[in-house]
């Protein structure tokens, strides 16, 4: 019985050995690393800093931030706070260097709250505010980039500084009224609010259903070039797209 139990004593003890002293000793068992927090770091600084904490950092993707320099961090993941075993892999998220490009949206004859609404959700930065002589307050006339006149639609750097001509309200009371003819009727109750105008009669011509379809104005009264005054009504009549008013073709028949 002795002799046997000596062998088994040092198995025993060997084993202990292995699992409680060496084994953790290899493996780390039970300790972790919290990972550190990488938001704004550079790239250049991020492997020493990185190997500092036992850890390693792989580039997984690229987005944009006007908020950050250009091959900084935006994203992390595991995040910042979360624990790992030594030299576990970071995937971070870089600034990418030149800016992604969008279309200008179209800001002409939108009130300026909704004009700053709109660039702000576009990643674009409203500029300075240049009032000038006009019967509608705060209804933007004109969009600029650096002093040169924008148009809608042009291509742009997200994060681009847009300077925006807005009326200062202090023009006469009557003025030119602009043609709706070709707008979608949403768009020109659009215009007609921005103009401090109301909508007038709405007409549809006999017979047209316009149903599930979107409709446009073909006619106005009245019509493009007449003087009108704040607060006025403007008569639409609206159908399918590329209507035309019936009388209006007789007429220059008949001219």
């Amino acid at each position: 019985m002795v002799n046997m139990a000596i062998p088994l004593g040092i198995l025993l003890l060997i084993a202990i050995i292995y699992f409680y002293v060496y084994l953790p000793s290899v493996t780390n068992h039970g300790e972790s690393i919290t990972v550190p927090d990488l938001m704004g770091m550079q790239m250049e600084e991020l492997e020493a800093f990185l190997n500092e904490h036992d850890l390693r950092f792989s580039v997984n993707d690229s987005a944009y931030s006007s908020e950050y320099p250009p091959l900084t961090v935006l994203r992390q993941f595991p995040k910042a706070g979360s624990k790992v075993k030594e030299n576990r892999m970071i995937y971070v998220s870089l600034n990418r260097v030149t800016p992604p490009t969008l279309p200008m949206p179209d800001l002409v004859d939108r009130s300026l709250i909704n004009a700053e609404v709109v660039l702000k959700s576009n990643e674009l930065v409203r500029g300075r505010i240049i009032y000038e002589p006009s019967p509608f307050q705060n209804l933007v006339k004109e969009m600029q980039h650096e002093g040169t006149v924008i148009t809608p639609g042009t291509r742009i750097q997200k994060g681009a500084v847009i300077d925006l001509i807005v009326g200062d309200g202090s023009g006469p009371a009557d003025f030119v009224l602009g043609n709706l003819i070709g707008d979608s009727f949403e768009r020109a109750k659009f215009k007609l609010g921005g103009w401090d105008l109301h909508l007038g009669n709405v007409e549809i011509p006999e017979g047209i259903d316009t149903t599930g379809i979107e409709i446009f104005v073909f006619k106005q009264f009245p019509i493009p070039g007449d003087s009108v005054r704040v607060g006025d009504p403007v008569d639409l009549w609206i159908g399918p797209k590329g209507h035309k008013d019936l009388e209006q073709e007789n007429d220059r028949e008949d001219n």
